[in-house]
């Protein structure tokens, strides 16, 4: 067998993995033009593929058949060859959404939801939400709803995104304000990669309910498999999957006093867990081609800091990696949204008496004590976790396996 993910743009898609995990087939990504489309439908060399962006739509008039649930959806993310060489279109987005939806903990029966665009997610998204009791609006660029009049739903109680704006490569971007909705309970957002889009992570300064789409993804994935091959999988596949994706993609991000032993610990860490170590200092001096302190020295610490935040902007939209960065970085609150878009953030601390300040231009200056008592309420609103280093960085790296085991 042969099976694939078909879109247009597909080198974020986390698709193959899980595929990997729930069958033995072959699965590849098909990157099609718009007009390739028709002739790879009809005469590409696949048992069965999934379909996403832009074409869960426009693939339907190249298909022999549709499933009741595709029918009633007018979208289609599976498609499947019988033995007679025709096209079947299924919808499996159905049963990924309204399982996303449990999880999230969300009660949407009875209340407003805005769903973000008009493509076939969105029309997807509030069908499921129209048959669980809710309200549903689409919101579209130019429809009788749109981004203009946003303030005739200010009662909105939850905002689903359906659009792909934020969405890896292209981060920091949200398609709306959640401020504007002052009844909002909860926000859902159908981008994985990041695993906090701009948009939840707004949502979560509200301390909101959110879920991004990496559970609706497995889950519809997991129904796919069974399109694919015939054999059913039970549910509870759809969480060892979710765990086991959210453990390899997730950053481990590092952060605190500078000569704590982030840039030691680091790479015992990613080691451990099988990553690639990244250290942001350096990636600061190999961007400027001269060493920290001559950064200081030519640029002073504001000239250091815009470097740093532009190579944090870079490593934090990545996946999988252990970040070790400088001492200061908590300094820059738009660091924060850069580091949690897509890590989860563990500030190590050690004795003050026993940090090292060599290489360090603010250290040798400056007063620990000082510095410590300015960064300390900075280093407690960036941290997810907090580890004691006072002993050896081997066990320092042990205690953050055991805390990322645990919130896994």
């Amino acid at each position: 067998m042969k099976c694939g993910l078909l879109g247009r743009k597909l080198s974020h898609s986390y698709s193959p993995k899980i595929h990997s995990m729930l069958g033995s087939y072959d699965y590849v990504l098909f990157e099609k033009e718009p007009e390739e489309l028709e002739y790879f439908l009809k005469n590409g060399d696949f048992s069965g593929i999934n379909v996403t962006i832009p074409y869960k739509k426009k693939v339907i008039e190249y298909l022999d058949d549709l499933s009741p649930a595709a029918k009633e959806m007018g979208a289609v993310n599976t498609i499947v060859r019988r033995s007679d060489g025709s096209l079947i279109g299924h919808n499996t987005d159905c049963f990924g959404f309204s399982s996303m939806v449990k999880k999230s903990g969300l009660q949407v029966a009875g209340k407003k939801v805005l769903v973000l665009g008009s493509g076939g997610a969105s029309a997807t998204a509030s069908a499921v939400l129209q048959k669980m009791g809710a309200h549903a609006v689409i919101i579209s660029r130019s429809g009788e709803s749109n981004y203009d009049n946003l303030h005739i739903h200010a009662d909105a109680s939850v905002i689903v995104n359906a659009t792909p704006v934020g969405m890896y490569p292209d981060t920091g971007i949200s398609p709306v304000n959640p401020d504007l909705f002052l009844k909002l309970e909860g926000v859902l957002d159908l981008i994985y990669n990041p695993a906090r889009t701009q948009l939840l992570l707004d949502a979560e300064k509200r301390n909101l309910k959110t879920e991004n789409g990496l559970w609706m993804l497995v889950a519809q994935a997991k129904e796919s498999a069974e399109w694919f091959t015939g054999q059913k999988i039970p549910d509870t596949r759809i969480a060892e999957i979710y765990s086991a994706l959210k453990s390899q993609t997730e950053n481990v991000v590092l952060i605190g006093m500078p000569g704590c032993g982030k840039s030691t610990v680091g790479p015992i860490l990613a080691k451990k867990m099988q990553r690639r170590f990244a250290d942001a200092d350096t990636a600061v001096a190999e961007k400027a081609g001269i060493s920290i302190p001559e950064i200081f020295e030519k640029f002073g610490e504001p000239g250091f800091r815009e470097l740093e935040t532009a190579v944090l902007a870079e490593l934090g939209k990545q996946s999988g990696l252990v970040i070790a960065t400088g001492g200061g970085c908590v300094t820059m609150e738009q660091n924060y949204p850069l580091l949690h878009q897509n890590g989860c953030i563990f500030w190590l601390q050690r004795e003050l008496s026993t940090l090292s300040s060599e290489g360090r231009p603010l250290s040798k200056s400056g007063n620990p004590e000082q510095m410590y008592r300015i960064r300390k309420s900075m280093y407690q609103s960036f941290a997810d976790h907090t580890v004691d280093n006072n002993g050896t960085a081997e066990e320092c790296a042990q205690k953050i396996c055991s805390i990322w085991e645990a919130n896994l």
